[in-house]
């Protein structure tokens, strides 16, 4: 099912639409994210709503019409994907992204306020913080630059940037029994930048 994660009428009817097809929902996985370049000085009041819409709403609006699923079925694995830059910052200029910055610090504050709530339902809530990774948000920008790529490369310790699939492992430990007793964490894959 598909749908627009800042509109609440959009994920209601989503998440209705699951429970009346499957009866449950087990896992919920937020992986929905923009990053718009530019610091507070320089950002308009869309771009930073824009950036805290996609980040922060949708994660809120989706697990607030599938934690009560979750609540009634005393089950459920919660997975909001954050970002490395959620934890550090970096003064190249290709990295000033204040909304960003500030949102993925917001996923992972509403991460552990969950975690507390929701453990006695039987409800895990986790999040992942990838540093560069292939993606839509990153193939059209940072990997077409081979000047940051190759300063990326001389900082990271694996020298690379992730390639698609490498986050999987870390979203499927959240998401299975095993990590049935964590809860309000979060993990970095980040080739051991920070």
């Amino acid at each position: 099912v598909k749908c627009d994660g800042t509109d609440e009428e959009e994920v209601k009817s989503a998440v209705e639409t699951i429970v009346n097809k499957f009866g449950r929902i087990d896992i919920l996985l937020n992986n929905a994210g923009i990053a718009v370049r530019g610091g507070v000085d320089t950002l308009s009041e869309e771009d930073w709503n824009k950036s805290m819409d996609t980040n922060v709403k949708g994660i809120y609006l989706m697990s607030k019409y599938i934690i009560p699923v979750m609540k009634k079925q005393n089950y459920g694995k919660v997975v909001n994907v954050s970002s490395i830059n959620a934890l550090l910052a970096d003064k190249n200029d290709v990295f000033i992204r204040h909304s960003y910055n500030a949102s993925k610090a917001a996923v992972l504050g509403l991460s552990r306020g969950m975690a507390a709530s929701y453990a006695q339902f039987g409800i895990t809530v986790n999040s992942v913080c990838p540093g560069l990774f292939e993606s839509e948000m990153t193939e059209d920008t940072l990997f077409k630059s081979q000047e940051f790529l190759a300063k990326y490369n001389l900082l990271c310790p694996t020298s690379r940037p992730a390639k698609k699939g490498e986050l999987n492992g870390t979203i499927l430990y959240f998401s299975s029994n095993a990590s049935s007793y964590v809860t309000g964490q979060h993990i970095v894959v980040d080739g051991g930048l920070s």
